[in-house]
């Protein structure tokens, strides 16, 4: 059954979107490559860089994998899901971070044919087509989720996610319609979507910002209520003075050339990664 929005809500998706800052001005879409293939392979020191390519469907989507190539063990596997600008260098870095870790980490492209937004116009049509259909954007995690899984190196029995802005919401949404992840980390996404289901067993941490004006207290204590009504697991970490974008560098160049209320917070950006890592040991 395909699940929609309020308009209310929907207005509120395109603030959030807005909001996001990452640079997507200074990327270009990644070249074409043959569905289901791995092309493209670079290696940093023990990180092992691929791009890779799967389907949905007639449509291709072109993703980013990092791991440590040092080990031979299997090792949990990690989503990365974008900003509203699609896949950038902004989760590509978290992903090689993920991978210095000890993860397989999979920055996925959710727009399709590795899509990326030059504008605020463009990049609100690419995002709003999967904030209207949660369950459309389900599928294409389900489907990055199995070509990650499909690597020699993953373990198929510890999986997660995690997501920043747009992303955040992509992978809360995920595991409310019972996506097989472990766990998920929302980095300031936003909290209105699907209601959680009775048997949801995904753990969930929210890493948001208390100066965070587009998602306002009220939707913060919606959120809340309603994974409590579902007996959800999940954690929620307040960041005090960090607005929406915290984690991103590049937000305060959005800040001005946009002029909204975001701004870069190393502290809170810090914190946040920290505490994502301590939830993955115990999700782990």
């Amino acid at each position: 059954m395909r699940v929609t929005f309020s308009m209310a809500a929907l207005l509120l998706a395109g603030s959030l979107a807005l909001s996001c800052g990452n640079n997507a001005g200074d990327n270009e879409p990644q070249s074409e490559q043959k569905s289901d293939s791995m092309t493209q392979t670079a290696a940093t020191g023990a990180i092992r860089e691929e791009a890779v390519s799967y389907n949905v469907g007639d449509q291709t989507f072109k993703g980013y994998v990092a791991f440590d190539s040092a080990s031979t063990a299997p090792r949990p596997v990690v989503l990365v899901v974008h900003e509203w600008w699609g896949l950038t260098d902004y989760p590509r870095m978290r992903a090689k971070q993920l991978a210095e870790l000890g993860y397989l980490a999979m920055a996925v492209d959710m727009y399709g044919d590795g899509k990326t937004a030059n504008t605020p116009d463009e990049a609100q049509q690419a995002a709003m087509v999967l904030y209207k259909d949660p369950q459309a954007a389900k599928a294409r995690l389900d489907a990055a989720l199995a070509k990650a899984l499909s690597m020699p190196q993953a373990d198929t029995g510890r999986t997660a996610a995690i997501g920043y802005c747009f992303g955040g919401s992509m992978v809360l949404n995920a595991a409310k319609l019972g996506a097989p992840f472990k766990g998920v980390v929302s980095f300031h996404g936003g909290l209105e979507g699907v209601p959680p289901q009775k048997n949801m067993r995904t753990q969930v941490l929210v890493c948001h910002g208390g100066a965070d004006n587009f998602v306002p207290e009220a939707q913060v204590a919606a959120f809340k209520k309603s994974m409590d009504s579902a007996g959800a697991a999940y954690e929620f970490k307040v960041y005090p003075g960090a607005t929406h974008a915290f984690t991103n560098p590049d937000a305060d160049k959005k800040a001005a050339e946009f002029q909204m209320p975001i701004k870069y917070n190393g502290a809170a950006d810090t914190a946040s990664w920290n505490d994502m890592k301590a939830f993955f040991a115990k999700v782990f």
